[in-house]
């Protein structure tokens, strides 16, 4: 391995700082990890869920997609990428009624993932009900993560200010 000694690292000709893209300094110093891939999508309308119906979410807005890893609602680990995982999804919907829930599901290569199941049951008359889970996942290159709702209120039911949001977590 090779090494470089240094006292200080100033800018050359810059006042915004240094950049470097990863950067791991140990023994009591501070660790600035990559954290790529990474995706984080919205949606910014409402997307119509149909009752007791496992519906995947759709995103219409990409605003970090670092490797080009997310296309049609679905993210797919990149090649050499593989690895821990943090996955995490929001999202709200009104008209749930006592004893009605929504549920978020991830689906991990087209199969439901059981540890991800986030069900939440409402207490109250027309309830809006606001969900958010996450969790690590240990994923290989070409690995596909979709994310998908249910709801059982008997009928139709918006869901509104979705999220997705995917990275690896550093080394």
């Amino acid at each position: 391995m090779s090494e470089i000694r240094v006292d200080t690292i100033s800018e050359k000709t810059s006042t915004s700082g240094v950049t470097i893209d990863s950067l791991l300094i140990k023994d009591g110093g501070c660790a600035v990890l990559d954290n790529k891939p990474a995706v984080l999508v919205t949606n910014s309308g409402n997307q119509s869920i149909s009752n007791s119906t496992h519906t995947q979410i759709t995103y219409d807005t990409e605003t970090i997609d670092t490797d080009s890893a997310f296309a049609s609602n679905t993210f797919t680990v990149p090649s050499g990428e593989g690895g821990m995982y943090w996955i995490y999804s929001h999202g709200a919907m009104q008209g749930i009624d006592s004893g009605e829930f929504i549920q978020l599901r991830l689906h991990i290569n087209d199969s439901a993932n059981g540890f991800y199941d986030n069900r939440m049951t409402s207490h109250a008359t027309d309830t809006e009900m606001k969900y958010g889970g996450g969790g690590a996942f240990n994923l290989s290159a070409g690995d596909t993560v979709k994310f998908f709702v249910f709801q059982n209120s008997g009928d139709a039911q918006n869901l509104t200010n979705a999220v997705g949001y995917i990275y690896k977590l550093g080394t």
